[in-house]
């Protein structure tokens, strides 16, 4: 099949739509060919078609076909990025957002709800309206949460003395520190251990020197008893022999 366009002092003449239009017309916002633009096609091709070679009938079905499964399979993109976006409520993101100087800068906060303006789609966190293009990751709530006992648990870790200056008055803080880290869940713990393995280790430490104060303690209390026992029956033989 040929293509014939009017052609007038070497240039190209369009009574209705020209060269360029159709050319621009190839053009979407993202460089793709969209829906309006394949139809600005298939007009101009029949228009300026040969008359001596005719595009057939079952060429222009076939194209028509093709816009179909074009015009579907954008609804469809359009539908899923719809869902995603509505599941995407509720939860804490991180956006990349670059400036009209071309910084780059990261927002994170949760979603409130989303909002469809001239064929896109935002999200509003804190007020303000993120291009769903500018989505850079999702965070579950669990995961953050763990993140941020993690985070508590270093800075009280770091409160506490070392093992080596550990006194029996630093036994009830520790006390609290242990229980507080057993009742965490094992993902809870998972996520000390790997982002924070040397708070943990302290607090392993700490739990062995205690432990050690303590044993030390009962031994010095059971061999004050002894004696306590022994110089009672001195005193019990003293006073028989009188």
């Amino acid at each position: 099949m040929s293509i014939i366009v009017p052609v007038k002092d070497g240039k190209v003449v369009d009574e209705t739509a020209s060269a360029d239009s159709v050319s621009q017309a190839t053009k979407s916002s993202n460089s793709a060919l969209d829906k309006e633009a394949f139809l600005q096609l298939l007009v101009a091709q029949m228009k300026y078609q040969d008359p001596l070679e005719p595009t057939s009938n079952t060429e222009y079905i076939s194209q028509l076909a093709t816009f179909s499964s074009l015009e579907e399979m954008q609804n469809l993109n359009a539908s899923m990025e719809s869902q995603q976006a509505a599941n995407l409520i509720g939860k804490t993101v991180i956006m990349k957002v670059t400036s009209t100087t071309g910084a780059s800068n990261v927002v994170q906060g949760r979603v409130d709800y989303i909002v469809k303006e001239r064929g896109r789609l935002y999200l509003s966190i804190d007020d303000k309206l993120y291009s769903l293009d500018d989505l850079d990751r999702v965070i579950d709530d669990d995961y953050l949460d763990a993140i941020s006992i993690a985070e508590d648990f270093k800075k009280v870790m770091d409160e506490l003395p070392d093992p080596k200056k550990l006194t029996l008055k630093d036994k009830d803080d520790l006390e609290i520190v242990r229980k507080a880290y057993n009742s965490l869940t094992t993902y809870q713990q998972q996520m000390i251990e790997k982002y924070y393995p040397s708070a943990l280790k302290k607090l392993q430490e700490l739990l062995a020197e205690m432990k050690k104060m303590d044993q030390s303690a009962d031994d010095d209390s059971e061999e004050d008893k002894e004696e306590g026992d022994k110089e009672g029956d001195d005193k019990t033989e003293g006073t028989s022999k009188e």
